[in-house]
C-alpha cells in the first residue's frame, strides 16, 4: 500500500497558507485580513514559514499516514 500522507497534507496547507486566499497576515490594512486575494512580500514569508513549521509538525512529529486500498 502507498502512503498517502506526504501528499495530501502539504496539498491542504497549501491552499490553506496561500497568502490572501482565506487569511492574508500581516494584512495591509491591519494585522490579519481574511479573503483579501492581495499579497505582499511580508507576507508570503510569513506563509511560508507557517507552512514549513506545519509542515514539519504534521509529517516529522505527529507522522501522519494515509492509506488508501
Amino acid at each position: 500500500m502507498l502512503d498517502w500522507g506526504p501528499v495530501f497534507v502539504p496539498v491542504v496547507l497549501f491552499v490553506l497558507f496561500t497568502p490572501g486566499l482565506l487569511f492574508q497576515l500581516p494584512g495591509h490594512r491591519r494585522w490579519v485580513e481574511f479573503g483579501s486575494f492581495q499579497t505582499s512580500g511580508a507576507a508570503i514569508l510569513m506563509h511560508s514559514l507557517l507552512f514549513f513549521g506545519f509542515i514539519c509538525l504534521f509529517l516529522f512529529a505527529v507522522k501522519i499516514h494515509l492509506y488508501i486500498s
